[in-house]
């Protein structure tokens, strides 16, 4: 989309006016760049503009945690899982507030079949945003994974009763359909 390529190219152009005059706030730049540029689809554009936001040390908290995060989402785009997994470690030890981070960390787990510390992530996205739908079908999915059909079942059906229209709930209703009994 036209419009997060120039926003990521605004945030770019003001991280570089920010680093010449040695003010600090460049790294929010450059993070907010790394967002723009994975809402555009260009990982690699979103990767360049989180590792500088990352190296320039000056991130902390909450929003050192969230470049983390937005950097392991450019990472799976590219495919580099095993990076990935090293922000997302790092994302949910300095974002751990945010359920994003966990339930990222979790499908990321469940995808390479690290199945302990999916439904370890998963509890923890669970007890921040269990009313959030994508939350219930991962539970869900892990749950399979992990042959605990009922707690699939039961995680899948809360997926589609919270939100009945959406691409989550088709994806949970596509789920449940290997458990219906046949015609």
């Amino acid at each position: 989309d036209r419009r997060w390529i120039s926003a990521a190219g605004a945030f770019e152009a003001a991280a570089l006016e920010a680093e010449a005059v040695k003010d600090l706030r460049a790294a929010k730049y450059w993070a907010q760049a790394g967002n723009a540029w994975i809402a555009a689809a260009e990982p690699a554009k979103a990767r360049a503009a989180l590792d500088a936001a990352l190296a320039s040390g000056a991130l902390t908290g909450l929003e050192l945690g969230e470049a983390h995060l937005d950097r392991a989402r450019a990472l799976v785009a590219a495919g580099d899982l095993a990076s990935a997994r090293v922000d997302l470690d790092q994302a949910v030890l300095h974002a751990a507030a945010d359920p994003m981070a966990w339930l990222l960390s979790a499908t990321l787990a469940r995808r390479t079949g690290d199945i302990p510390l999916a439904q370890r992530h998963i509890k923890e996205a669970l007890d921040r945003a269990g009313d959030d739908a994508s939350v219930q079908l991962e539970a869900g999915n892990i749950a399979a994974m992990a042959r605990d059909e009922a707690a699939a079942k039961l995680a899948w059906e809360k997926a589609v009763q919270l939100a009945p229209q959406s691409p989550q709930a088709a994806a949970a209703r596509a789920a449940l359909q290997q458990f219906a009994a046949p015609q």
